[in-house]
């Protein structure tokens, strides 16, 4: 990394191995001595030992673009500190004055700062999602930029500068809702005017993909639960499967966090962790306990059935958020294994845990269940959000319908 000298100021990067953060990472800081005297500035990122000692000759794309995000937060220090050497005289209060008055207006800044807000709530996966967005900006950039710099043409050039990299739509959308999150931050802390504020209606607005929502019938479903299975592995992951798609859909991280507590008078209660940050009031979800999902708790669920242990033994209560979301983040990755290799033997389209959801909500339409009750089973704070999310269903059963006409033999 840089070294910098001018007049008696030295910059410098900083790996602090003081003290390990719980995810065993250290954060980088920038160091700066002056008369013997030494302050430290963050810089909003954290390294392993690991990967700070790999950092200068890596060629793994995620730490070249820390290492270049390290880089402009040493480029911006160094010109502040010129600039002072040229006209009042360097100080470090002057530093600290201008690098603080700066960061209120700073993107890369205001996106670190909610990335470390996430990590201390446990919003792991949020954080990761963050990080990536400003990895992406920062190298977009190559500067750092201002609250005002996010204009609706910088947008445009933005998202197209995606496209090209040949970023799906789901990551494009993810990528510019997390920098309308920042955005929005900046309006209310009034950084910028509601006549700058570059969203909405008219101005930019984020594109949203439809993707491709698998849903299974009964029929299918039933021939999933009748595939002759070898190993306790692939028996479990398609339990576990057909578990989350009798608890209302429930999704993985959810279901994972049940603990026996969470079972009351034959019924199952949580609240979407989707939700739980996001809304004020917390809709509380209610899964009826059917006799199937007896048998698969009784199969793989936690044999001490402690109100606070965990329902499925694969979280501890010792687990830190971090520890949490990589085994949740496992138990994904084999289950989606295993019902691929199910969906491929039986030629259904590829079947994931988000399909166990989708498969839900549709086979009680098809059924002739209430929308109401759909939208309450799956915690939808409106109808509309409901019927918005089986639209696309309706929209697939009426092209198989369709085809029907033309099949003559």
């Amino acid at each position: 990394m840089d070294r910098f000298s001018l007049s008696g100021v030295t910059l410098s990067v900083y790996f602090d191995t003081r003290r390990p953060k719980e995810d065993l990472t250290f954060p980088v800081k920038y160091r700066v001595t002056y008369l013997r005297k030494r302050i430290y500035y963050a810089s909003g990122i954290d390294l392993t030992e690991d990967q700070w000692n790999a950092l200068s000759f890596t060629k793994k794309k995620e730490l070249r673009e820390t290492r270049e995000l390290i880089q402009i937060g040493f480029d911006k220090i160094k010109e502040h500190v010129k600039d002072l050497v040229r006209d009042e005289g360097f100080s470090i209060v002057g530093l600290s004055k201008r690098l603080n008055s700066g960061r209120s207006n700073s993107i890369i800044e205001a996106f670190y700062k909610k990335i470390e807000d996430l990590k201390e709530t446990g919003q792991i996966g949020t954080g990761s999602t963050y990080q990536c967005a400003i990895n992406s900006i920062s190298k977009y950039s190559n500067k750092d930029i201002m609250f005002s710099d996010i204009t609706i043409d910088w947008l445009k050039r933005y998202e197209s500068h995606l496209v090209r990299e040949g970023k799906s739509v789901t990551t494009i959308k993810f990528y510019i809702g997390a920098l309308r999150s920042i955005i929005n931050s900046g309006l209310r802390d009034r950084l910028i005017t509601e006549a700058q504020y570059p969203f909405g209606r008219g101005k930019f607005e984020i594109k949203t993909g439809s993707g491709r929502k698998l849903a299974l019938t009964l029929s299918q479903i039933d021939q999933i639960l009748k595939y002759p299975l070898v190993t306790s592995t692939e028996k479990r992951s398609r339990d576990l499967w057909f578990f989350s798609y009798l608890t209302n859909g429930i999704n993985f991280n959810d279901m994972l966090k049940l603990k026996y507590k969470d079972i009351v008078g034959g019924e199952i209660h949580f609240v979407r962790g989707k939700t739980l940050r996001t809304t004020r009031y917390q809709k509380e979800i209610i899964a009826t306990l059917l006799p199937e999902m007896e048998t698969i708790i009784k199969t793989w669920g936690n044999m001490d059935k402690n109100p606070e242990n965990y329902i499925f033994p694969f979280l501890t209560n010792d687990m830190d958020a971090v520890v949490q979301k990589r085994t949740i983040q496992n138990v994904v990755r084999l289950t989606n294994k295993k019902m691929s290799e199910i969906s491929k033997a039986l030629n259904f389209e590829k079947i994931s845990t988000y399909t166990a959801r989708h498969s839900y909500a549709t086979v009680l339409k098809r059924s002739g269940a209430n929308i109401a009750f759909i939208s309450e089973s799956l915690g939808h704070s409106d109808l509309r959000t409901t019927e918005n999310y089986l639209a696309s269903f309706e929209k697939e059963e009426r092209a198989k319908v369709a085809s029907l006409l033309t099949k003559f033999s």
